[in-house]
């Protein structure tokens, strides 16, 4: 695997991931936290998350964004649509992006990239539109480049993200039924030829059977498949 030059990256159960630079940046993807099956009951997030990463606005991916910005006094960056939500659901700092666009956060540049997936959110009327779903590429200054794909079938256009940011860990959802499993993980990763692949999404409710052996037995080595349980880091 690519050396990571001092960024720490620890996945927390389902899709929530704690990036952290060697400058010291603290970002949070997708928390998911007081009702995660997975999430290590005696994990202690950092005194500082500078940072909220929404993929999109699903409560197992969104629901702890605002307690985490309140308390943090964090930047919840998001799709347009869901950046307002959280704003008006409490979360002061914003930043409203879209797909294609970037925003530099200290030493990261953060791309917002396509998924292929449903955003509504449940407000107090109900479900509504909160824009569509995201993925998000991390490059990180004198780091790693990262990608983490949040809920997503694979698509052709993933070779574009190959193209154009050469991500070297991507964060892969592999359960199926609400994303993609471990086949179609395996031709993303084909797509995106990443040095080794973090796997999400799996095991933390039934449906979601996918499991990182299948995929690594699809992909007979070709790509690291990286095994953490949560609350570990590499």
């Amino acid at each position: 695997m690519t050396s990571l030059k001092g960024t720490r990256i620890t996945w927390l159960g389902h899709a929530t991931v704690l990036v952290q630079t060697a400058r010291g940046t603290n970002i949070l993807i997708d928390p998911f936290i007081e009702h995660n099956p997975k999430y290590p009951r005696n994990f202690k997030l950092p005194e500082k998350i500078h940072y909220v990463l929404l993929t999109h606005g699903h409560g197992d991916h969104m629901s702890d964004a605002v307690p985490v910005a309140k308390k943090h006094k964090s930047n919840v960056v998001a799709i347009y649509e869901l950046a307002a939500f959280v704003n008006k659901e409490g979360a002061e700092n914003i930043t409203g992006m879209n797909i294609g666009g970037t925003v530099q956060l200290e030493d990261v540049a953060v791309t917002m990239v396509e998924a292929k997936h449903s955003s509504g959110v449940e407000g107090k009327n109900g479900t509504q539109y909160a824009g569509v779903a995201a993925g998000f590429v991390l490059t990180i200054s004198d780091g790693p480049v990262l990608y983490h794909a949040g809920d997503t079938t694979v698509f052709s256009d993933m070779k574009l993200i190959k193209d154009l940011y050469h991500p070297e860990i991507a964060m892969l959802p592999i359960g199926g039924f609400y994303t993609m499993g471990p086949k179609e993980a395996a031709f993303a990763a084909q797509f995106l030829a990443p040095k080794a692949i973090l796997p999400i999404h799996f095991g933390t409710f039934p449906p979601l059977i996918g499991t990182p052996d299948e995929l690594d037995a699809l992909l007979k080595g070709s790509i690291e498949v990286l095994r953490i349980a949560p609350g570990e880091s590499i």
